[in-house]
């Protein structure tokens, strides 16, 4: 099984996916560990990452699809994902498409939402260097104006979810909607 989630960030991405990945028997590969771990090795990809995500912006495509080819070609990824933080764009998307070529494609997409202010409290309550307000504000602004397009990029697959409940009332509501969802397939 394939799968994408996207929210902005606080939305509970990460709580989700690491909950739904197991549930699966599929890893959870999120764009934000890849930055981490490649920071914290101060690889060149970690160091270029480091510059956007301090400044706020988002770490440039390339960086961030090198690191995620090296880890969709690990053997634990070759019967499915739960991508996290990727694709971003139309582009990403495009380049993910080609990156799984000759399989089967993305099964769904869940979309976790939930409002602003309660976004920008759990961002700032993770505590990460990067995340001060004016990042936290500038990441939101940039998830709305660059991100948000995917959601018609992926049309039907996207299942939306609101995730401003009790983290099990959204994991189980989750497998409800893509158990269905996959079952058709």
């Amino acid at each position: 099984m394939r799968l994408l989630i996207f929210g902005p960030q606080g939305v509970g991405k990460g709580t989700q996916a690491a909950l739904l990945a197991p549930h699966w028997g599929i890893p959870h590969i999120s764009t934000g560990d890849l930055f981490r771990a490649n920071i914290a090795a101060d690889t060149f990809l970690g160091r270029q990452a480091r510059t956007a995500l301090e400044s706020g912006e988002l770490v440039p495509d390339g960086i961030t699809q090198g690191m995620l080819a090296d880890r969709l070609n690990e053997a634990d990824a070759a019967q499915g994902f739960l991508l996290d933080g990727f694709p971003r764009n139309p582009e990403q998307a495009e380049w993910l498409e080609s990156m799984i070529s000759g399989t089967p494609g993305i099964d769904a997409v869940i979309l976790l939402t939930a409002p602003h202010d309660v976004l920008v409290q759990r961002a700032l309550q993770r505590g990460r260097l990067d995340d001060t307000l004016d990042a936290i504000e500038r990441r939101l602004g940039l998830y709305h104006q660059v991100t948000e397009p995917l959601l018609r990029y992926y049309g039907s697959l996207v299942e939306a979810v609101d995730g401003d409940r009790a983290v099990e009332l959204v994991h189980q509501e989750i497998i409800g909607r893509i158990g269905d969802r996959t079952s058709v397939h």
